[in-house]
C-alpha cells in the first residue's frame, strides 16, 4: 500500500468537541433552479435550500464541456459570460474562522459522486486539497452504458437527464466506462497520486464519497457489467455522513440534510454529478474550517475485496 494512508481503529468518536449546530433555521428560496425529476425519495425537498449564494461572484452554471475537455467556445465573451469554467470553490469564511483547522493525514481527497442506477452514468471527481482547503483539478466524464440497447439509453438519459437541459451534453461526450477508467488513471499519475507500479493505491489521498453505495456498491457492480477487475485504489474510502455523525453528534441521511444542518444553500442542480461534486466538496471545506479531522472510515478486505469492514462504531446505515 502507498504511503499516506493508516489503518484507522474502531472509533466511538472523534476526540474534537463538535461545534454548536443551530436548532432551527429558515432558508428561504428566492430564484428558481433546475432541479432532476428523479429527486431521491429519502432526501427531503430541495425548495428550502435554493437561495442565492452570497459569494463574491453570482452563481453560473458549469460548462459541461469544459469540464471534460471539450469545450470550444473559450474565445466566446457570451459563452464564458453565461458559464462557469471554473472548479474551485470560494473559502466563504474569514480568518478568525479557520481558527479550528486541524492538520489532516492526508494531502488530498478525491470527491466523488456517482450518477446512475442501473449503469453509471455520470463519473465526477474533484481534487480538494487538504492544505489551501480548496478544489485544485477535477476529473469529469458522461459514461455511455455497456449493456444497454441504444432505445433504452435514450429513454433512460431523457428521464435523467432530459429536465435538466444536459442531454444533448451527455450524448455528446459520453464514453464507456472502461476508458473512463483509463483516462482517469492517467489522471491520476500525471498528479501523482496513483501509480500502478508501487501497489495501485492512492498516494496521500482518499476518496470521500456522501455514503458507501458509490465505492461499496455501484463501482464494483459496474466493473462486472464491463468485464474488468475492481481497480486497486477503490478500496478504501472515506464517507463523509460518519464523519459528519460522529463530529457533529448530529445524524444526517445525505447530502441536503448535511447542508441544512450547516445552514447550507445548494448551487446547481441536484442529482447532476458534478454539481453534486461541488457541493459535498463545499460541505467537506465547512467541517474541515469547524476543525473536523477526516478518516478512512470503509476498507475493503484485500483477499476477500467483496468483504467491507467499516471502522466507525457509530454510523450511517
Amino acid at each position: 500500500m502507498a504511503t499516506g494512508f493508516c489503518r484507522v481503529p474502531l472509533l466511538r468518536r472523534l476526540v474534537v468537541s463538535p461545534p454548536v449546530l443551530p436548532f432551527s433555521y429558515s432558508l428561504q428560496p428566492s430564484r428558481k433552479i433546475n432541479i432532476s425529476a428523479s429527486l431521491s425519495t429519502t432526501e427531503e425537498s430541495t425548495s428550502s435550500l435554493i437561495q442565492p449564494t452570497t459569494s463574491r461572484t453570482r452563481w453560473k452554471p458549469t460548462c459541461l464541456y469544459f469540464t471534460q475537455g471539450k469545450c470550444t467556445k473559450m474565445d466566446d465573451p457570451m459563452h464564458i459570460d453565461k458559464f462557469n469554467h471554473n472548479c474551485s470553490l470560494e473559502l466563504m469564511q474569514n480568518a478568525a474562522g479557520l481558527k479550528n483547522l486541524r492538520q489532516q493525514e492526508l494531502e488530498y481527497f478525491l470527491v466523488l459522486d456517482l450518477e446512475g442506477k442501473v449503469e453509471i452514468l455520470e463519473f465526477p471527481v474533484l481534487l480538494f486539497d487538504a492544505k489551501t482547503m480548496d478544489v485544485v483539478d477535477f476529473f469529469h466524464r458522461f459514461v455511455r452504458p455497456t449493456k444497454m440497447h441504444e432505445d433504452r439509453i435514450n429513454e433512460y438519459i431523457e428521464g435523467k437527464y432530459g429536465k435538466l437541459g444536459v442531454d444533448r451534453v451527455w450524448h455528446d461526450t459520453a464514453i464507456p466506462f472502461g476508458e473512463v477508467i483509463e483516462q482517469f488513471e492517467v489522471w491520476l499519475g500525471e498528479r501523482q497520486l496513483w501509480r500502478n507500479e508501487l501497489g495501485g493505491c492512492l498516494n496521500k489521498a482518499a476518496f470521500v464519497t456522501c455514503g458507501n453505495w458509490d465505492l461499496k456498491t455501484k463501482v464494483p457492480q459496474q466493473c462486472k457489467v464491463a468485464g474488468m477487475k475492481l481497480p486497486p485504489y477503490f478500496m478504501e474510502w472515506i464517507n463523509l455522513k460518519d464523519v459528519f455523525l460522529n463530529f457533529y453528534k448530529r445524524r444526517a441521511k445525505g447530502m441536503l440534510s448535511m447542508m441544512r444542518e450547516l445552514q447550507m444553500p445548494l448551487l446547481g442542480s441536484h442529482h447532476l454529478g458534478i454539481d453534486d461534486a461541488k457541493n459535498i466538496a463545499r460541505v467537506l471545506q465547512h467541517m474541515l474550517t469547524d476543525g473536523a479531522l477526516l478518516q478512512i472510515t470503509a476498507r475493503r478486505n484485500p483477499r476477500s475485496p467483496e468483504k467491507v469492514e467499516f471502522l466507525f462504531e457509530d454510523r450511517i446505515v
